[in-house]
This record gives structure tokens, C-alpha cells and sequence, in this order.
């Protein structure tokens, strides 16, 4: 399951969700896709990332995404 590749200890980047066994939260990773990286570029500037660890931090921002109605500028 994609969201075994995630882990979230009090101890490790402030608690904030990491790539399990890394001290990469998965907001950079996200961040990255949304700057326009591809897989190979994330991989490239994190070198433990997986393709199978930036797919468990986009299907992990969905499960927060169906949880949490964040307000947008209906404009």
C-alpha cells in the first residue's frame, strides 16, 4: 500500500509527513511536481526517492484533499 512509504515521527523534519526512511517531507516533494520536475528530475535531487515514493505522496495529498474543504476565490 502507497501510504506504507510514509511515516510521520514527532522526532524526524517537526513531525511533518516524510518519505519513510528519509528526512524528505512529502510537501517538497509535492512542491517539486508543482514547480514542473518530472519523476527523473525528483529522483535526480533526491536520490532515496522512488517512483513508487512520489506516487505515495500524490495518492497521500488526495486522502488530505478528500478530508479538508479549503476555501478557493470562486473568480
Amino acid at each position: 500500500m502507497l501510504l506504507e512509504r510514509i511515516s510521520i515521527n514527532p522526532a524526524v523534519c517537526h513531525g511533518k509527513p516524510c518519505i519513510k526512511g528519509t528526512r524528505i517531507p512529502v510537501f517538497v516533494v509535492l512542491d517539486s511536481l508543482a514547480a514542473g520536475m518530472t519523476y527523473d528530475e525528483i529522483k535526480a535531487e533526491y536520490p532515496p526517492v522512488t517512483d513508487d515514493d512520489i506516487r505515495a505522496c500524490i495518492y497521500y495529498a488526495s486522502v488530505l484533499a478528500q478530508e479538508e474543504e479549503v476555501a478557493l476565490d470562486p473568480r
